[in-house]
């Protein structure tokens, strides 16, 4: 199963463009980072920089409209991501449960829709569509 870890650093909604987090933080991360790859889970990871350097695209009356960040509404925002393939929901959260995350820092854990998840209806529709490079059936 592919789970996706989402990090959740507290006040990093209000982090300024520009701003890194610490060579210790990243020494860290770098070691946990180093053992999801030495376990064979890790499919992929990335930082994402502040939403203070990000924009929204939204859509009203079936318009877009483009808000650059930050976003003042914005109570929590996603710092980074991994992507791991595990055998059990229980394995992805002792995983995320490992992160040396700070006080106040949050993992989402949430599960990849898989093809299987759908209705066999669903399946047998979609098995007609041309498969989207990368797309897992």
């Amino acid at each position: 199963m592919r789970f996706m870890m989402f990090m959740i650093p507290e006040g990093y909604q209000a982090v300024e463009a520009g701003t890194t987090p610490s060579l210790d933080s990243i020494a860290e991360m770098r070691m946990y980072n180093e053992s999801l790859q030495k376990a064979g889970v890790l499919l992929a990871l990335d930082g994402i920089h502040p939403p203070s350097m990000g924009a929204r695209v939204s859509f009203t009356g079936g318009k877009p409209a483009i808000t650059d960040g930050p976003f003042t509404e914005a109570k929590e925002a996603i710092g980074g991501y991994w992507i791991i393939q595990v055998k059990t929901r229980e394995e992805a959260l002792e995983w995320a449960s490992r992160c040396p995350a700070k006080p106040g820092d949050v993992i989402e854990v949430r599960p990849f829709m898989e093809f299987s998840d759908f209705p066999p209806d669903v399946q047998r529709a979609m098995a007609n569509l041309p498969a989207i490079e990368g797309e897992e059936r």
